[in-house]
């Protein structure tokens, strides 16, 4: 229910209720650029940006003989396929049919199918529910300011989504898995970015999870107890899950960040990692050479790892001996080499979970009662009006007094206004409702 995307699968249903992220802007910066391949939900499209710098999202398939459109030729306004000439425009329209006589009659079918496009904050996004009736598009919550400056990370990942997203939603594994990359120390007051580790005022590995349900999906709060002033503050860690594919991650004082996992298929998925802020921020190539993910040296041209499961993410026992904590470079291949290992779909029957998974049980139980309520021809999560714009959604981390309420903490008065507060009750709770 939860990872399977492909066909008529509930939660594909659920997922072309929401625009989603076909590729990066970069990738088709310029008019008449090479084409890109993408797969999405099982789907495969191509999309090119033409003479005069119009966005297309086509079926990768020729309608005549379905041969890739992806190897055509990217010229004069229009995707020609290399088998018999046929182009197409943005919209689908067969522009030019070279190899039949011309008839307009026929030029309807053979059209190509198109998918609505929208350009936005380093992303294309692409439409894939009922094409006549496109929802409104709402930018991500980096798209905050015209001149805010994105650097962003590609990354294919060879396991369904909600597993890598469970993993960007599972705050108490940084302490662990990330501990080289996310040192501990009491001479910072909350998360600090150098060019090769994120410093932090607090060595607590378990942290207190507790989570508040949102009419977009949910807020939760890791709560650790701080180096300093143990007695009257709480290092707080806040990550917001904007249903069904974006969480939020707690930023540090250079730069936010977010993360999206976008279902390729049933088996695989893209996780993108993007850094941001108006002011400050990171550099592209910065952002990539810290976590390990520069194109041409740690993935290849499609985004696939040089670090993988054949070659154990080329895991340096040496360097653990010598105190690294894991042996894999970049925090992105670390946490694949956790993903990935559990199989392309975990069995998650034989898991034990604990206190500090409360967050990945609210989003099973929360998305599978979505799921559930999209297979009955309910609209989907986060697709309800009053929406909330994802630029008025925030994470937070930093040093508090016990006596501040952590669900306020950068929370805007319009998510104040329209977000629906769930329960946030113990584990217990939770699990029995559950059972």
């Amino acid at each position: 229910m939860l990872c399977r995307v492909e066909g008529d699968a509930p939660m594909g249903k659920l997922m072309r209720q929401h625009w989603l992220p076909a590729c990066m802007t970069e990738e088709v910066s310029t008019p008449d650029c090479d084409p890109v391949r993408v797969r999405l939900l099982g789907e495969d499209l191509v999309v090119f940006r033409d003479t005069r710098g119009r966005l297309g999202a086509l079926d990768e398939r020729c309608p005549h003989r379905r041969a890739s459109l992806s190897f055509g030729r990217n010229e004069e306004c229009g995707l020609r396929c290399l088998y018999h000439g046929w182009k197409f425009d943005v919209d689908g329209n067969a522009c030019e049919v070279p190899s039949e006589p011309a008839d307009a009659k026929l030029r309807t079918a053979r059209n190509a199918r198109a998918y609505p496009v929208r350009e936005s904050a380093g992303f294309v996004w692409v439409w894939m529910g009922n094409p006549g009736s496109p929802a409104s598009f709402d930018g991500p919550a980096w798209a905050v300011a015209p001149n805010t400056g994105i650097s962003i990370v590609k990354m294919h990942a060879a396991c369904n989504w909600a597993q890598v997203l469970e993993g960007a939603i599972d705050s108490s594994h940084s302490s662990s898995l990330h501990a080289t990359n996310m040192r501990t120390t009491g001479e910072v007051d909350g998360s600090t970015a150098t060019e090769t580790e994120w410093l932090r005022p607090s060595d607590d590995k378990a942290p207190r999870i507790e989570v508040q349900q949102t009419r977009f999906g949910f807020r939760y709060a890791a709560i650790r107890k701080p180096l300093k002033n143990a007695d009257s503050h709480f290092y707080i860690r806040t990550t917001v899950f904007i249903a069904p594919y974006t969480v939020l991650i707690p930023p540090n004082n250079r730069y936010n960040l977010s993360q999206m996992l976008v279902p390729i298929d049933d088996l695989n998925c893209m996780f993108y990692w993007v850094a941001w802020h108006p002011t400050k921020g990171i550099e592209q190539s910065a952002w990539r050479t810290f976590c390990g993910a520069v194109v041409g040296t740690d993935v290849d041209a499609s985004f696939y790892k040089v670090r993988n499961a054949a070659n154990r993410y080329l895991q340096d026992r040496k360097a653990m001996r010598a105190g690294e904590y894991t042996g894999i470079y970049g925090i992105p291949a670390q946490d694949m080499a956790m993903w990935e290992s559990m199989g392309p779909i975990a069995d998650r029957s034989r898991e034990r979970l604990g206190s500090s998974d409360r967050a990945i049980i609210q989003f099973r139980k929360q998305m599978l009662a979505a799921v559930r309520s999209v297979a009955a021809g309910e609209p989907a999560l986060g697709t309800v009006e009053p929406r909330i714009s994802h630029a008025f959604l925030s994470s937070f981390e930093g040093m508090v007094p016990k006596s501040q309420d952590w669900r306020t903490l950068n929370v805007s008065e319009e998510e104040l206004r329209l977000t629906a507060t769930g329960r946030t009750g113990s584990l217990d709770q939770i699990e029995a409702d559950e059972t």
